[in-house]
């Protein structure tokens, strides 16, 4: 479970940083805490209450990152190859810069290794800017490879396996699991950008098919309202599942059915242009100042 640092130095260091935050991100509540895990499969449940990525991060999003702390490329948080699916570099090391392709600007960014999310995650809640992308949600320390976990009080950070799961395919209303991340036990190409088996798909797409628009699919949400949760592109989350491996799941715009379904899951350690991410969050320290400085009024009150 993530918690928050309750300490008023966090909550004030959380306030001064946001001041230079320009990546901003949509946000779903799931609650419903203590959820019974899916019978099929075994995961989905959680207990705590937590917030997930309304879509998966984008190419805009990253570029900032990228300009914000890439000057060096350190720790080879830019992979070259995602000149040919949005974001290129120019310049030379310790003056790097990057631009983004307008017409793929709110495509999901890929070729980036579960490390790169984790820096990316570690610069959001650092307040961006300049901040840290080595220390924060996760130590990693120059870290490119092993396994790292999520340190007590990660504030924004990479979902669990099933804490992606619950938000990809629990509804709380009915209180059971669907078998695709629309809410339904079936699904179709067009809820989700995934390959249906048919190779005239790729001739009515081009070759190779590829992303779409975060939020194209507005009107197929998960029961939560999470977008492309199937489909689009592999999302990382923090299970280990073979050595070092990360796990994966969603499937792809190259992948089919089965791939997006609830029981299918892959594990990786490298790049690829299909890999993306989302991340997940616990309630901002504001809200929680809030909450806490409300209840002391009313405890003033009662004692008047």
């Amino acid at each position: 479970m993530k918690t928050l640092p309750l300490s008023t130095c966090a909550i004030v260091a959380a306030l001064i940083t946001s001041a230079s935050a320009t990546v901003t991100m949509d946000w779903v509540s799931i609650g419903n805490i203590n959820n019974a895990a899916d019978q099929l499969t075994g995961y989905g449940s959680v207990d705590h209450a937590y917030r997930i990525g309304k879509y998966e991060v984008t190419n805009a999003q990253y570029g900032e990152f990228l300009n914000a702390k890439g000057q060096s490329n350190a720790n080879s948080i830019y992979n070259a190859n995602m000149a040919s699916y949005g974001i290129t570099q120019s310049g030379v090391s310790g003056n790097f810069s990057y631009s983004v392709t307008t017409a793929l600007a709110n495509h999901p960014v890929v070729y980036v290794a579960w490390f790169d999310a984790a820096r990316f995650a570690n610069w959001m809640m650092n307040g961006q800017g300049n901040a840290s992308m080595e220390t924060g949600a996760y130590t990693l320390n120059n870290a490119t490879s092993g396994i790292i976990t999520a340190n007590i009080g990660a504030q924004v950070y990479i979902p669990s396996e099933n804490e992606w799961y619950k938000a990809a395919y629990y509804n709380a209303v009915i209180t059971s699991y669907s078998l695709y991340p629309n809410g339904k036990n079936t699904i179709t190409t067009a809820d989700a950008n995934y390959w249906n088996g048919d190779p005239s798909y790729w001739n009515g797409h081009g070759y190779p098919a590829a992303s779409t628009d975060v939020g194209t699919y507005l009107d197929h949400p998960s029961s939560y309202g999470t977008l492309d949760q199937g489909g689009n592109v592999w999302e990382w989350n923090d299970a280990v599942l073979s050595g070092s491996s990360r796990g994966l799941r969603g499937g792809a715009w190259g992948s089919t059915v089965s791939h997006l379904s609830s029981s299918f899951s892959l594990d990786r350690d490298t790049e690829d242009n299909v890999f993306g991410f989302r991340l997940a969050s616990v309630p901002e320290p504001t809200s929680m100042l809030l909450t806490m400085v409300a209840g002391v009024m009313m405890l003033i009150r009662r004692k008047r």
